[in-house]
């Protein structure tokens, strides 16, 4: 393509420029070499896309230039056919950019694939939009143009992820990640979707961008496009605005480093749109002069062989894969944007604001959609005829030398709007914090011009009023959250953030929308609003209760975030208070319309998946069983994941989640008992195969090293709880008492474990309890493990709540007992044990000690421990009094107060009366009712003989 051109009536139209580049080759390299190779091809590049007959419109994405020479070339030409460089399969969706704000992103997004890696899911592209963007005129034209069709030739969102060179290597960021996710702010609202580069324009070679920023005296690329191609290019005529983007595409795309993967998907994605706009011609008989592409100047100077709608060469397109992809529309920000495509902060906002000066300036009427939400109505005027279209010889004539030789045009300095530039950021600095004044906006306006003079320029850039501002306001600190870099972004336009229309959302979102109506709030509205919900005194709220808890379950935290009120098994509030920012999680909101239609069944499909994945574990599935109760109030669901539990459990071999287990089994166990008249079948089987698994489990988990104290505790609780419905079941105590037998632990933490599983299977009694006890804390060589053997009866708490005394009793006889040299060392070990391992018991111990200990300080020097109190002689064993005739009388406050005992008496018919408190009752005592139904009595009489 360096050779000479092709014959033809334009042989020479570059012909002066192509001599002008060898003399400068001869010149800078000291011969025609390697130089004037590179220079003579971007002429070439040029000629031939100028030579196209189907006008090649090449744009730099969210360029103000660009747009402008679209809107012009669109009122001129008045193309009947537009080829788009976007994905083919994006097209359905950019009717329903009237519906939104922009600026938005066109998303396609997928979560069950097949024929890519599952650790891709899920699969997300998105194509942002902006007004102040080439591709959206052409988009609002060929949408309100009757007779004009819009053709988008790139390659398809599933096509950009076959062509991925990270095939094989690509790492799940976002699907693995926290199960709460961080609070979105406006830079990630495309979360970590890939973006289609369209017109990009940038550099590839390192060495050339940092040249070119040294010579032009800028920080970054976007200020050198904006002050050396933006700039220049807003006043030209279409021809010099075509060649001149031929040449950088060309320049950018010759000096590229040899990234071959890179290098090899450009062009596939060249050969790809030109082989379908071949297609489109063939199959509609269009004339090609009635046609505009339009598409990146980087792939407007391409130099594969399809090029032109007269190229050679055969390109396959692969067929797509299996895995099916959802469509929609996404809210987007300028900060987003600028994220995602490697831009400077604040460029896109800087572009949007020199896009409205475009307009003013040179009175051109932009294309809008009808029905643009956000954009104002279109004047009504007369309809001027289209111009007429220049003539080919002047649509090929050289326009290159002249914009090349020709100096800069020097814009005269503007006072009154850098005046108003450095009056406005002194405001917002105030506003902010900083202590500003009018002395700093003199300071900025001089900066700027002092600034714009040392690089060069007649007239500062937006970018030259940034460092102004920055150096005469910011000096060392930040008092606000904003500093003033970005004051000056939001003073310049802010970041715009797009909303998505109600007409333009999924099914699902709509119907969120109108389900949550008698809120009477605008969910669509970003930021944080209040809710308030009295089901007492509106019934009608309930459903927007249930609505609103499982967005909770299923949106980002602070989308929907409860204030008060709580949803527990069992248990509805009648009154509730929710932050909501619904429409700041607007994208969450849209990607949850590709699960389902609704939200009930978007979180049955969860909970499926969570339930039936492959590190599901039983305490994941019970709380899958949880959530299907407490949200979508399925039994039908409820039971088959409970089925899916008592699977998973029978197949664990580790008891990692038995706190969890425990925890979750004896909430539904509580629920089901006070809600249901019997039990669910799954219910009955978990319970029974629980206790045979742990029982089997038990012996090897009191030895192993990896097992902690706590998930003995709670196995230990599991079958303690649990016992009497298992044995109600048909379980075997036995089975309990040999895993208890066969156990032999050796850490501290788990003997005392395994002496409180004693004592509740009456192995052990709690007298000899406390002779252990006293033993270690008599054993100078045990005092220093003595904390972790507090520790562990603290765990015992858990199967055994009723040792919270015999807890007590050990901590307190270690103060009493040991003596401050040998207390105090390991006082801190017992603090962090106890807090690091049973922070959630220590109520109990608390409410066990303020039982047992005096409530008063004045009470404590005469109080005495009731461990150490010694019984008195023939004191009843079961708390009975003695009557003053020496005979037990049996309990005090039923001979005290004997009302309550008459009024039960009178109930079962009894006339009996009370005898004096010193006179015993002549004849045989015992109970009434035996003699006077003795038929009970005669029954067992038969059946104990029988036996």
């Amino acid at each position: 393509m360096s050779g000479s051109p092709t014959n033809g009536p334009g042989e020479t139209s570059f012909a002066a420029l192509r001599g002008q580049l060898h003399e400068a080759a001869t010149a800078f390299a000291d011969g025609p070499d390697a130089l004037e190779g590179i220079l003579l091809g971007m002429v070439d590049d040029v000629d031939r896309a100028v030579r196209e007959p189907l006008e090649i419109f090449p744009v730099c994405h969210h360029s103000p230039a660009s747009a402008l020479a679209m809107a012009r070339r669109l009122r001129e030409k008045q193309p009947k056919v537009v080829y788009l460089e976007l994905c083919e399969d994006m097209a359905p969706l950019l009717g329903e950019l009237r519906n939104c704000r922009l600026p938005v992103a066109v998303q396609a997004f997928a979560s069950d694939i097949d024929g890519f890696p599952a650790e891709w899911a899920p699969l997300s592209v998105v194509a942002p939009v902006t007004e102040a963007s080439a591709e959206y005129q052409a988009i609002a034209y060929a949408l309100d143009t009757p007779g004009v069709e819009l053709v988008l030739v790139d390659r398809s969102s599933d096509h950009v992820f076959q062509w991925d060179s990270r095939r094989g290597e690509r790492t799940p960021e976002a699907a693995a990640g926290p199960a709460e996710p961080a609070p979105e702010s406006e830079a990630a609202l495309h979360g970590e979707a890939v973006g289609v580069e369209i017109g990009d324009l940038r550099p590839r070679f390192a060495e050339l961008e940092e040249h070119l920023l040294r010579h032009g005296k800028v920080r970054h690329w976007s200020e050198w496009w904006h002050q050396y191609v933006e700039v220049p290019l807003g006043d030209s005529d279409h021809a010099a605005y075509r060649q001149v983007m031929f040449l950088v595409g060309s320049l950018f795309r010759r000096l590229a480093p040899g990234d071959g993967e890179r290098v090899r998907v450009d062009e596939d994605r060249e050969r790809y749109m030109w082989t379908r706009m071949r297609e489109h011609l063939a199959a509609s008989g269009a004339d090609p002069e009635d046609c505009l592409y339009v598409c990146g100047a980087f792939h407007a100077a391409s130099r594969v062989d399809e090029f032109g709608v007269a190229g050679g060469g055969s390109f396959d397109i692969s067929p797509r894969s299996a895995t099916t992809w959802q469509y929609g529309l996404i809210p987007s920000s300028h900060a987003a944007i600028e994220a995602q495509f490697g831009l400077a902060s604040g460029s896109v906002s800087i572009a949007a604001t020199q896009w409205a000066k475009n307009l003013k300036r040179t009175r051109v009427q932009p294309y809008r959609l009808a029905g643009q939400d956000g954009a104002k109505k279109p004047r009504t005027a007369k309809k001027a005829a289209p111009a007429a279209p220049a003539p080919p010889s002047e649509a090929a004539a050289d326009r290159l030398s002249g914009f090349l030789r020709r100096p800069p045009v020097l814009d005269t300095l503007d006072e009154a709007e850098l005046l108003g530039w450095s009056v406005d950021i002194v405001g917002a600095a105030r506003r902010s914090g900083y202590l500003a004044s009018t002395a700093d906006a003199i300071a900025v306006f001089e900066t700027s011009i002092l600034l714009a003079g040392m690089r060069d320029r007649a007239k500062p850039t937006p970018y030259d009023f940034q460092d102004a501002a920055i150096t005469c306001i910011e000096k060392d600190s930040v008092p606000g959250r904003r500093d003033v870099r970005r004051l000056v972004e939001i003073m310049m336009g802010g970041d715009r953030i797009g909303r998505v229309g109600y007409d333009a959302l999924p099914p699902l979102a709509r119907d969120v929308h109108d389900r949550l109506a008698p809120l009477e709030l605008k969910l669509q509205q970003r930021g944080v609003q209040r809710a308030l919900l009295d089901m007492n005194a509106r019934p009608e709220l309930g459903a927007c209760s249930d609505v609103l808890w499982m967005l909770r379950r299923l949106l980002p935290h602070g989308a929907a975030r409860p204030i008060m009120g709580e949803r527990k098994l069992g248990e509805r509030s009648i009154q509730e208070s929710w932050d909501l920012a619904l429409g700041t999680h607007q994208r969450a909101l849209i990607e949850l319309g590709y699960e389902g239609v609704s939200i009930e069944q978007v979180l049955e499909q969860r909970l499926r998946r969570d339930a039936y994945g492959p590190r599901a574990t039983t305490a994941v599935v019970l709380a899958a069983v949880e959530d299907a109760t407490l949200y979508l109030r399925s039994r039908r669901l409820a039971d088959e994941l409970g089925t899916r539990a008592l699977e998973v459990l029978t197949a664990e071999r580790t008891v990692d989640g038995a706190p969890e287990v425990l925890r979750r089994v004896r909430g539904l166990l509580a629920y089901y008992r006070t809600g249901e008249p019997v039990l669910p079948p799954w219910v009955e089987s978990f319970v029974k195969a629980g206790y045979a698994h742990y029982c089997t489990l038990l012996p090897t988990a009191f030895t192993d090293e990896e097992v902690t104290a706590g998930q003995v505790a709670a196995m230990l609780g599991f079958l303690f709880s649990m016992e009497g419905l298992a044995l109600s079941l048909g379980c075997d105590r036995a089975q309990l008492e040999l895993a208890v037998a066969q156990s032999r632990p050796t850490d501290p933490e788990r003997t005392a474990l395994l002496w409180a599983a004693q004592v509740q299977l009456g192995a052990l009694s709690r007298s000899e309890l406390r002779e252990r006890c006293g033993g270690l804390l008599a054993n100078p060589m045990v005092v220093p493990a003595y904390p972790r053997y507090l520790s562990g009866f603290v765990h015992a708490l858990v199967p055994v709540p009723g040792l919270a005394d015999v807890v007590v009793e050990a901590v307190s006889n270690a103060f009493g007992q040991l003596p401050d040299p040998v207390l105090l060392p390991w006082l801190p070990t017992l603090i962090t044990t106890l807090r690091a391992g049973a922070a959630d018991l220590a109520p109990l111990l608390i409410r066990e000690a303020g039982r047992i200990f005096p409530s008063r300080l004045a009470d404590l020097d005469a109080w005495v421990p009731p461990w150490r109190e010694a019984p008195e002689a023939g004191a009843p064993v079961l708390g009975g009094t003695k009557s003053a005739g020496g005979g037990s009388r049996g309990a005090a406050l039923l001979f005290t107060h004997p009302r309550t005992l008459d009024a039960v008496a009178e109930l079962l018919g009894c006339d009996g009366t009370w005898a004096p408190p010193g006179e015993v009752p002549a004849g045989p005592g015992g109970a009434a009712l035996m003699a006077r139904h003795p038929d009970s009595a005669t029954a067992w009489e038969s059946l104990l003989a029988d036996a």
